[in-house]
């Protein structure tokens, strides 16, 4: 059979990446931040400046809605699969975006430390854990395993790389308009783009079968292959494959996260003597961004071609590499090996959110993807773990190295768990 999908599918898949656009805001809380942390000033009103008629925040006030819109976005992931698993990913999408549209708006309106717990850390993560939930199951549901890894890198693409744009938005609207102006325009910007995009999201339909791979004369089978059983939510939480594959899910993840949590602050020790990063260490967290976003997309394409567990496995293993090598790369103060190190770990941080999606349609199927999806993801909300182990190793040594060496090892114990683990197999399949 030709390798070739309906024209729908591709809208699908472009318009689940629209969606991810909008909800992925979450990189870029910090825009908002800078403009609203002050210590010796907390709980005093700003009386000029773009957010006058705020009032000053600590680091850790300021760092509240962004870890509870964390646990929320995770949580909300399983009954947001369940949405998008009954009732179609329209209705998951154009909920979730319409939760997080009205939680900026609010933001922006309450003009308050209450507003932004309330509006971006409480609606903000119920968007985006309903909203996420929708895009990815709903394109691969259209592509066989041997496309899963670069349509599911595409779509979770548009999440990692919506801070590219969203950052330099946010900063131009916060410098024309206001802290409160920015809110307000970036959520009626969400919701029409979500009500738009999210509107031409479908799950293929009922008897639909994807084209299979295209087989060369003595080629030999693609190697991405899957089940062509639909397991049901309840039915995976019986299989230990199910926790393995939040393990994995947790490995990716605390790795990726401690950078990310840490990126500005290790440019800034590791260039000390060079003024310019010195003074803009924020560039190495734009840097970030974008590597993270390419490695969705580029581990999806290659995880098709030489399989999951080996994509996994390369991308662990090199980036467990550039852990251990850290500590001794930030002393050196060699800018561009630290640039290397740290796009490594960024890239496979992306790496592993294109690569769980399509390892739990090939273990699981795609018919209820959303909520089983649902349930591995809770491994990248406990991956935080590491960011906040990584900050108690700082204030009790004064370095990141014991936390960079742990990360490695978490790595390296994620890959052993990744070669052991095989998809389950029914009687009939064996």
């Amino acid at each position: 059979m030709a390798d070739t999908v309906p024209g729908k599918a591709w809208v699908v898949v472009f318009c689940g990446t629209a969606v991810n656009l909008c909800l992925g805001i979450l990189y870029a809380w910090s825009v908002w931040t800078g403009s609203l942390i002050s210590v010796p000033k907390a709980g005093q009103l700003i009386t000029e400046g773009p957010a006058a008629g705020w009032t000053y925040l600590t680091n850790a006030e300021a760092a509240t809605p962004f870890s509870l819109c964390v646990i929320i976005f995770a949580l909300l992931m399983i009954p947001g699969g369940r949405i998008q698993d009954k009732y179609g990913p329209k209705v998951g999408a154009i909920t979730g975006g319409l939760f997080l549209a009205v939680g900026c708006i609010i933001a922006g309106l309450m003009k308050s430390y209450g507003g932004l717990i309330f509006g971006f850390g409480v609606l903000g993560g119920i968007g985006m854990g309903i909203g996420y939930a929708a895009p990815t199951p709903a394109a691969l549901s259209w592509f066989g395993p041997h496309k899963r890894g670069l349509v599911a890198g595409l779509v979770v693409g548009g999440y990692g790389g919506a801070a590219l744009y969203i950052s330099p938005l946010a900063a131009y609207l916060i410098k024309a308009g206001g802290v409160t102006y920015s809110w307000i325009f970036l959520g009626i910007f969400f919701a029409i783009v979500v009500i738009i995009a999210g509107s031409q999201l479908a799950k293929a339909p009922a008897g639909y079968v994807a084209p299979a791979a295209p087989v060369k004369a003595g080629a030999a089978p693609a190697k991405a292959a899957g089940t062509l059983v639909d397991w049901a939510p309840s039915d995976i939480i019986k299989t230990w494959q199910c926790y393995a594959l939040i393990l994995m899910f947790i490995g990716t993840t605390q790795s990726g996260l401690l950078i990310i949590g840490n990126a500005a602050g290790i440019l800034a020790t590791a260039a000390k003597g060079i003024a310019f990063f010195a003074a803009n260490a924020w560039i190495l967290a734009s840097y970030g961004g974008l590597i993270n976003a390419l490695g969705r997309v580029g581990t999806g394409m290659y995880s098709d071609k030489i399989g999951r567990d080996n994509a996994y496995t390369l991308n662990c293993l090199v980036s467990a590499l550039c852990l251990f090598l850290l500590p001794t790369i930030i002393a050196s103060g060699n800018i561009f090996l630290l640039f290397v190190a740290v796009g490594i770990a960024y890239w496979q941080y992306g790496g592993g959110l294109a690569l769980m999606p399509a390892y739990t349609a090939d273990f699981f199927g795609p018919k209820n993807l959303g909520m089983n999806y649902g349930i591995v993801f809770l491994g990248w909300g406990l991956g935080f773990f590491m960011t906040r182990l990584g900050g108690s190793i700082k204030d009790w040594t004064g370095s990141l190295t014991w936390a960079f060496i742990l990360s490695a090892i978490v790595l390296i114990v994620a890959v052993v768990i990744s070669r052991v683990t095989k998809r389950p197999l029914l009687e009939h399949e064996r």
